[in-house]
Order: C-alpha cells, then sequence, then structure tokens
C-alpha cells in the first residue's frame, strides 16, 4: 500500500452548475491536469477522484463532479452520479461565478447541510468575473466559509486551503480499530486464511489495516492461517486480548478459540469502524423471518473478480438456503450504486465497506432504516448463521446488547 486508504482520506466533494470552473478549481489545487478541462458544457461525466495530501489536514479525496444543473436523458444519470456523491463527502465545495448564487446554489447547500456536511462557498473565474462583495458577505453571514478564486491565474488557493482547514476542523476524530481492544504491549491473533479471494503476495485491505492500527498503538500482532492456530495460541506465554479471524472461517476458528478469549471478525470490526453496528446486529436478526423467494441485496463496495467459491454469490447464499429451507433471490451491486427505494428487499448484506467510507455506509444505513428494511454485513451475517453471533459481539458490549433487547422484543 503505497498511500492512505479511502476509508481514512477526508473526502472533498466540488459541486456547482456546468462550466463553473469545478474541474479548473480541481486541476490548479492539485497542481495536476486530472480532470478535463472544456469550454463545451458537460465535459466532466462521472465523477473523478483524486486522492493527494493536502496539510494539515492530511490524506485527503477530492471528487470533481457533474454539473448539477445538467439536462436531458444523459444529464439525468450525470446528475445522479452527482447526487450519489453528497452522501460520502465530509466537505462540500459549492462553486459558482461572479454574482451568479441562485437556486442550484441553496439547494445544493442545503442538501449538503441536512446530511451535515460542512461546505465551502466558491467564487470562481475572478479573473473574468469580478467577485460580488455583498454576496461574499452575505455567504460570510451563512457561515459558508465564502472564498473568491482565480484557477487560471492560481489566486485564492492558500486562501481555499485554509478555508478547507477551518471546514475539516482542527483534527478529525480517530475511532477505534483494535486499539481499544487490545492495549499497548498485548498480543491480538489475527487469522487470515490464505484461499482463492487473498491475493498473491500481499494482504486485504482490511487485514493490512489491522495490522497497521496494531503497530501503531504499540499491541503486539501475530499473523496466522487457520490451520496454524492452535501452535500459535500454545506458544504464547498468555491468552491474546483478541482474536479477530477472516469470516468464512469463523465456525473453524471458533472451535479452535478457548471460550475466554474474546473473538471477532475483521468484518465485524468494519462494521463498527465503518458505520453503526448495533443497527447491523440487529439486522442481522432479521435473517431467521426471511422466506424462501425472497429477495435479498447483496451490496459490495470493491470490484474484485468473483471467483468459484465466492464470499458474496457462493457462501453465504449457500448458508442463507440452508436456513431458509429453500433459494432466496439475490441481486448484486457494487460500488458506489445503491437504490433510491430499497422496499422490495426483504434484507441487505453489506461487505465490510474497507474501500468505501463512513458516511456513505452510514447514510446506506438510514435509508434502509427508513424504508423499513434489514440492513447487516457479511461477517455480523455470518456469525449469525454459525451461530456464535453473541460471542463474535462480545467485545462490543454496546452492540451485543442491542441484539439481546431485540431478542426480547424491545427495540
Amino acid at each position: 500500500m503505497l498511500g492512505s486508504p479511502k476509508n481514512l482520506r477526508t473526502h472533498i466533494g466540488l459541486f456547482g452548475r456546468r462550466n463553473v470552473g469545478k474541474s479548473s478549481l480541481l486541476n490548479a489545487l492539485v497542481s495536476s491536469s486530472v480532470s478535463l478541462v472544456s469550454a463545451e458544457p458537460g465535459t466532466t461525466t462521472d465523477p473523478v477522484e483524486k486522492p493527494m495530501e493536502l496539510l494539515p489536514i492530511g490524506p485527503v479525496l477530492f471528487i470533481d463532479t457533474a454539473g448539477i444543473d445538467d439536462h436531458g436523458a444523459l444529464g439525468e444519470l450525470r446528475v445522479g452520479r452527482t447526487r450519489q456523491v453528497l452522501d460520502r463527502v465530509d466537505i462540500g465545495v459549492v462553486v459558482s461565478v461572479g454574482s451568479q448564487w441562485g437556486p442550484f446554489e441553496r439547494d445544493l447547500v442545503a442538501e449538503l447541510q441536512r446530511r451535515q456536511v460542512a461546505v465551502v462557498a466558491v467564487l470562481a473565474q475572478t479573473d473574468a468575473v469580478p467577485a460580488d462583495p455583498e454576496l461574499l458577505a452575505h455567504l460570510h453571514a451563512e457561515h459558508l466559509n465564502p472564498v473568491a478564486v482565480s484557477a487560471m491565474q492560481h489566486q485564492g488557493m492558500h486562501e481555499l486551503r485554509l478555508a478547507l482547514q477551518l471546514a475539516a476542523g482542527q483534527e478529525l476524530a480517530e475511532r477505534p480499530l483494535l486499539s481499544d481492544l487490545v492495549p499497548p504491549g498485548k498480543v491480538c491473533v489475527l487469522v487470515v486464511p490464505v484461499d482463492k479471494e487473498a491475493p498473491k503476495g500481499r494482504l486485504i485491505l482490511p487485514q493490512a489495516q489491522a495490522a497497521r492500527d496494531l503497530l501503531d498503538h504499540n499491541s503486539i500482532g501475530v499473523v496466522v492461517q487457520d490451520r496454524e492456530l492452535p501452535l500459535a495460541l500454545a506458544m504464547l506465554r498468555e491468552p491474546p486480548a483478541l482474536v479477530v479471524t477472516d469470516s468464512q472461517a469463523f465456525g473453524t476458528v471458533a472451535q479452535m478459540v478457548p471460550l475466554d478469549v474474546p473473538l471477532t471478525s475483521f468484518s465485524i470490526i468494519f462494521a463498527r469502524f465503518e458505520g453503526d453496528l448495533s443497527a447491523m446486529a440487529r439486522g442481522a436478526l432479521a435473517l431467521d423471518q426471511l422466506q424462501p423467494g425472497d429477495t435479498v441485496l447483496m451490496a459490495e463496495q470493491c470490484a474484485h473478480h468473483p471467483n468459484d467459491d465466492d464470499i458474496a454469490r457462493v457462501k453465504i447464499p449457500r448458508w442463507l438456503d440452508q436456513k431458509v429451507g429453500g433459494p432466496l433471490r439475490y441481486e448484486y451491486l457494487r460500488g458506489h450504486q445503491f437504490p433510491e427505494n430499497t422496499t422490495h428487499y426483504k434484507a441487505i448484506i453489506h461487505c465490510g465497506n474497507c474501500t468505501g467510507n463512513r458516511r456513505e455506509l452510514l447514510a446506506r444505513q438510514r435509508l434502509a432504516a427508513r424504508q423499513g428494511v434489514a440492513l447487516t454485513n457479511f461477517g455480523v451475517a455470518i456469525a449469525h448463521l454459525k451461530g456464535i453471533l453473541d460471542r463474535a459481539l462480545a467485545p462490543f458490549p454496546q452492540a451485543l446488547q442491542a441484539v439481546q433487547r431485540a431478542r426480547a422484543g424491545e427495540v
């Protein structure tokens, strides 16, 4: 891994009408021609992403979007892609020109603020159209951190970086991955099966991030395959503080790990890191209500090539069909595509979201909850299907309590 993964980057989206200079602004900010610039309206089609280090914020991901005022059949698709970006940005940069601040811009600001996203207003192309002082004063009064810039002349870039820093806050709150579960100097055993889904010569992202988190917090990581786990446990002078396994090996590993040793999975620690674990834990209980013929959505963020024993397309469906007593219907979505209407699904099972970000996953959880559809994740679902959900949630008392209350009919 040569840089910070996306889920650790501050996501900054550039929004506005067509031809207001969003792509030029991004190119000026990153000092590189990452976005195609043209006088032709609608040049930007799909969102363009550019990861970089933006001091003092740190690792960020800029996302350039299509004009929100695009029209026609193709334009509607572009606008739809742009609106999907709203759900995953931490900072929204709303770009306009001169005094052109009207319904489009106000609606964008309202959409971002409804999602509790910090907003920076940019009046661009000041080399051609001077910024309106009254509009700047109004935007200041609205706490939109306005900045006047000229991408062509590279003016206002320093001020824009300062505005982005202010919008981001002094420091993004650090969310624990393993550091609150494994004290410094204590051992965490990472069980990493090397199977068809393991990339040759490296670890998958959740495993790599878990190992790095242990190093960052002065804990001791022991990495083994499942067949070497008994030997590794026997070699330790004291029981590990935690064992984290690949979810697909849950059943086997649970039999090897003593009951007094905390056990969970990479997917479950990412459910907490990336989303609302308590809600996903309750969502797993809804799998008990499935009937043959019901439709289940399998949502994946990454675009790995499925193999002949794929977790989302083979293993989980096989275990679910066995539990239900007949075949279910499965639909699959990847990346940032997610339906606005989920009501025809009886359940949604989401991946660990290691290549997505927290805001987007939480937005999906809120959408499904509003529409009365249970959403859980791969690891939580597998733990439930293997009959070890309570044990897998024991390191997370709040999530375990949520499940226990749901079983008791209190939620």
